[in-house]
């Protein structure tokens, strides 16, 4: 008796692990393919979002940040990350660990 009882909740912890997984892969898609558009973008006086020094040199933070949950966060990931709220509608709304991710993406 107990043993289907653990079998089932087993199962029931891998679903629902998978679920997770599947979503939060599917948001970072969402926001990667939103940021990526937004950053082809340039303007008369500032260079493209995805060229830019402050965000190339945030790359090593934002690989610290992501691989430690948040909790190292990088002088350059910080500068990284106001640079993209500033110029990036789509950016202000998006958590720190989404657009950490987005940068190393680029």
């Amino acid at each position: 008796m107990r043993n289907p009882l653990i079998v089932a909740t087993l199962g029931l912890l891998l679903l629902a692990d998978v679920a997770q997984a599947q979503t939060l892969v599917a948001t970072s898609n969402i926001l990667i393919r939103a940021t990526q558009r937004t950053l082809d973008f340039t303007s008369d006086t500032t260079t493209s979002i995805r060229d830019s020094k402050i965000v190339r040199e945030a790359q090593d933070d934002a690989a610290s940040f992501v691989a430690s949950n948040g909790d190292i966060r990088g002088a350059h990931l910080e500068s990284a990350l106001n640079l993209l709220r500033t110029r990036v509608p789509e950016a202000r709304d998006a958590s720190d660990q989404d657009l950490a991710e987005a940068i190393l993406a680029l």
